[in-house]
């Protein structure tokens, strides 16, 4: 009885935390850099073969109603090399209330200066600035009778909404640096619904550099930077490393302004394909449980060679 009223209480408490500041936001996550597109339609076609990825986070949680996700996108160009397309899914979960986002986008890229300095072992990588849209959609979901909350009109009924998204992003890349913008949704309020649902703006901005050294020529070492934006939010920051030995193997960690540490650590099952496995842990959140999660990618063609 005892647990019973904990992991009720948590679903209360989680369930009037997304309500307040806006259960739509897209999460911030460790492993955004394995799935860039999802926050950052000028990624799309990035590649030179097709890419598709796996994210998950919080399914390996033994509380229940604790955050949950999974994402899916599949990353490919055109015939065109300056043209890419990407589309995918992600649903996330929190105590009884879903959210499913669904998109496609496009991306076009101007190519300069096409010979890679640095790391040539590293993927392909290249050269460029490109521009992205993408268009989808939102499905929100609160299961509010789940709780079974009597004698309180505001849990009586369930809210249920569809909204359209549209959003744009920039994406500069050259040898070591590469750098992002995105609003993924530029709609904002324009499709209110009757349930009170608003979904708001997100703002991204990321910054990477890529270091190989003259002693270490095998080992890549990436610092990034990954800010989050949402109005009536704080500024969330990401500040994370990522080490790579000739892909093969790589870990990394980091560190979130609310008070949460990321750690990731996988390795290549092949030329094409590696996993990756996450781990996040809130420093001073009682509520929130560390979260544990899986990166799976794999690349058509050469792969990662």
């Amino acid at each position: 009885m005892k647990n019973k009223t904990k992991i009720i209480f948590a679903i209360l408490i989680l369930t009037v935390f997304f309500n307040t500041v806006i259960a739509q936001q897209t999460p911030v996550f460790s492993s955004y850099n394995y799935n860039t597109v999802l926050i950052n339609p000028a990624h799309a076609g990035y590649y030179e073969k097709t890419d598709a990825v796996m994210t998950t986070n919080g399914y390996f949680n033994s509380v229940d109603g604790s955050p949950r996700n999974i994402d899916i996108s599949v990353n490919t160009l055109t015939r065109s090399e300056n043209v890419g397309l990407a589309a995918g899914i992600a649903h996330n979960q929190i105590g009884v209330t879903y959210t499913t986002n669904f998109f496609a986008s496009y991306s076009y890229k101007i190519f300069f200066h096409e010979d890679y300095k640095y790391g040539k072992w590293w993927a392909y990588d290249p050269n460029i600035i490109s521009f992205g849209i993408t268009a989808g959609a939102q499905i929100y979901d609160e299961n509010l009778t789940k709780l079974g909350i009597e004698n309180d009109p505001e849990f009586q009924e369930n809210v249920h909404s569809f909204t359209p998204t549209l959003g744009v992003g920039f994406l500069y890349n050259r040898d070591r640096i590469y750098f992002g913008l995105s609003a993924p949704n530029l709609l904002s309020g324009t499709f209110d619904s009757q349930n009170n649902t608003r979904l708001k703006n997100v703002y991204y901005s990321y910054f990477g550099y890529r270091m190989f050294t003259d002693l270490f020529e095998d080992i890549l070492i990436n610092p990034s930077f990954l800010a989050k934006y949402v109005e009536g939010a704080p500024m969330q920051v990401d500040l994370n490393v990522l080490v790579n030995y000739k892909n093969k193997f790589e870990f990394g960690g980091g560190y979130r302004s609310s008070n949460t540490l990321n750690f990731l650590a996988g390795f290549h099952l092949s030329a094409n394909s590696r996993l990756i496995f996450t781990y996040n842990k809130s420093i001073d959140n009682v509520v929130l449980p560390d979260t544990y999660g899986v990166v799976f990618n794999y690349r058509f063609g050469k792969g990662f060679e």
